[in-house]
C-alpha cells in the first residue's frame, strides 16, 4: 500500500477506494432492484433470461389486449397529444379498414327538423335581427399540459382575445377541450365537434370554426353576413388557386363560417372518409399529393381534402361555397405583425384587410409544443404582438393601452372624469350598435 501511495500519491489512492466502495453498493442496489422488477413483472420463477423475456413480453401483450380499441390506437401513438375518447360501441367500424368512416348515423332530413325545432322555439331564433344570425365561435386545445411551458400562458392569450370579440359582436363560444374520436386526432378533430354542435344547437345559423394560434386583430370590425346569404360555407381563398390551379393553400381551414343546414352536414360526411388515422390517413395523403400542386408528401389534412373535395365536385359543393378575398378571416402572420406599427399609423380598425387584418393567424407555430416550422421564440415574439395590437382596441375603451407592441405593462390615456358615461371610446365598441339587437321571428335561413 505504500509503495502504490508514493506512485499515485495519498489523495489519488484514497479516491480509488471510495470509488471501489462505492461501486459495491452500486452493484448491491442493483441486484436488489433486479429482484424486485422481476417479481413485479410476474418473471419471478427465476428462469432463464430468455424466460423471464418472454414471460414479461405476454404480460405486457395480455395488458394492452385488454385496452377498448379506441384506447389501444391512442396507447400506440406516442405523438398525439389529445385525450382518449372511448366509444366502445365503434370498434367494429375502426378496427376494420374496409368499411368507409362516418361522423355518425346519416341524417337527411335536418332542415325539416331544424325548422320544426325553430317554430317550436320561439324564444330562441337563428336571427338576432335582420341580417344579424345567431354565431358561435368554436376553438379548443389539448387538455395536457403544453410541451413548451409558456405555451399554455399564449393558449391563455388567444383565448382571452376571442372571448373579447365575441363579447363586442353578441356571438356564443365554445371552447373544446375533448376529442371526440380518436381516429380523428390531429388536423381533423374539429369535425365530429363541428358535427355535433350543428346538430345540438338548432339555433345557431353560423358556426365560426377558429384554431387555436389565431388572434383577432381588428375588434371593430364586423363580418358582412348579408353577403352570404345565398352560401353555406366561407372561408378565405381564391377561386383562381383553387379551380384553376389546384393549389393546397388556395384556401384556409384554420377560421371558416359554416352554416347550420343538411348541407352542411352532406359536406362533413364527405370531408370526413379521409381523416382516420393510420392507413387511410396515409393513403389519402399520396392521392392528395399526386392531386394538387406543390403539396408536401404527408399524410391527409382537412385544408388538402377540402381543395380536392371543390376541385373534384364542384358542380356539387362550389355554388354554396364563398371563398373571401376581400378581407382577412385568415391572414397569414408573416406578411402582417411586423407592419403593425405602420397600419396604427395610417389606418384604423373595422377595416378587416390587409390594412387592419381581422384576423392573424399563426400557421406554421406551435406554441404548445417544442418545435414547429419556425423557431418558437420568434413566433412567441410575434404572438405577443399581435395580441397587444388587437388587446390595445379593447384597453383604449378604459382609457389604457400597451406601452408598447412587445410589452405586457400598459399606461393610461385617459383621465378619470366624475362622468364616464360622456366618454366617448373612439370606436363605439363599448356600446357598440350591432349588440343593440332585438329578437324577431325565426325561420330567416
Amino acid at each position: 500500500m505504500q509503495i502504490v501511495e508514493r506512485c499515485l500519491g495519498v489523495r489519488r489512492v484514497r479516491q480509488i477506494q471510495r470509488a471501489l466502495r462505492n461501486g459495491k453498493i452500486t452493484l448491491f442496489c442493483l441486484f436488489i432492484t433486479v429482484l424486485v422488477l422481476r417479481g413485479t413483472l410476474g418473471a419471478g420463477k427465476f428462469g432463464t433470461p430468455e424466460q423471464d423475456f418472454n414471460e414479461i413480453r405476454q404480460r405486457l401483450q395480455s395488458h394492452r389486449s385488454s385496452l377498448p380499441h379506441r384506447a389501444l390506437v391512442e396507447d400506440s401513438a406516442a405523438a398525439t397529444k389529445l385525450p382518449v375518447a372511448e366509444d366502445e360501441g365503434d370498434d367494429d367500424k375502426a378496427s376494420d379498414p374496409n368499411v368507409p368512416y362516418s361522423l355518425g348515423p346519416k341524417i337527411s332530413d335536418w332542415d325539416e327538423q331544424r325548422t320544426r325545432w325553430l317554430a317550436a322555439h320561439p324564444h330562441r331564433p337563428n336571427f338576432l335581427a335582420p341580417g344579424k344570425p345567431r354565431v358561435l365561435l368554436v376553438t379548443g386545445s389539448s387538455p395536457k399540459p403544453c410541451e413548451n411551458p409558456v405555451g399554455d400562458h399564449f393558449l391563455l392569450k388567444s383565448t382571452k382575445n376571442k372571448i373579447d370579440y365575441c363579447r363586442l359582436h353578441a356571438i356564443d363560444i365554445f371552447y373544446n377541450m375533448a376529442l371526440l374520436d380518436a381516429e380523428m386526432a390531429g388536423f381533423w378533430a374539429k369535425l365530429p365537434l363541428i358535427r355535433k354542435l350543428l346538430l345540438s344547437h338548432p339555433d345557431v345559423e353560423f358556426l365560426w370554426w377558429m384554431d387555436s394560434d389565431a388572434m383577432f386583430t381588428d375588434m371593430a370590425f364586423e363580418v358582412p353576413w348579408e353577403r352570404y346569404k345565398d352560401h353555406n360555407l366561407v372561408m378565405h381563398g381564391w377561386n383562381e388557386m383553387i379551380y384553376d390551379q389546384k393549389n393546397w393553400i388556395g384556401l384556409n381551414t384554420g377560421s371558416f363560417l359554416l352554416r347550420n343546414t343538411q348541407w352542411a352536414l352532406d359536406l362533413l360526411d364527405a370531408w370526413a372518409p379521409m381523416g382516420p388515422k393510420g392507413k387511410v390517413r396515409e393513403e389519402a395523403g399520396k392521392v392528395l399529393t399526386s392531386f394538387l400542386k406543390d403539396r408536401p408528401a404527408f399524410e391527409a389534412d382537412d385544408q388538402s381534402a377540402m381543395v380536392y373535395l371543390l376541385v373534384t365536385q364542384r358542380d356539387r359543393w362550389g355554388d354554396k361555397v364563398y371563398l373571401e378575398s376581400a378581407y382577412y378571416l385568415h391572414g397569414y402572420w408573416g406578411i402582417l405583425v411586423d407592419r403593425y406599427e405602420e397600419m396604427i399609423e395610417n389606418y384604423h380598425p373595422g377595416l378587416g384587410d390587409h390594412r387592419w387584418p381581422l384576423v392573424t393567424h399563426f400557421v406554421g407555430c406551435k406554441p404548445c409544443g417544442k418545435f414547429g416550422d419556425y423557431p418558437v421564440e420568434r413566433c412567441l415574439k410575434q404572438m405577443d404582438r399581435a395580441f397587444n395590437f388587437g388587446d390595445n382596441q379593447i384597453l383604449q375603451i378604459y382609457g389604457f393601452t400597451h406601452k408598447s407592441l412587445a410589452s405586457r405593462r400598459v399606461k393610461r390615456i385617459r383621465n378619470e372624469t366624475d362622468r364616464p358615461l360622456e366618454v366617448e371610446d373612439g370606436l363605439g365598441l363599448l356600446h357598440p350598435s350591432f349588440k343593440a339587437v332585438k329578437v324577431t321571428t325565426a325561420g330567416n335561413f
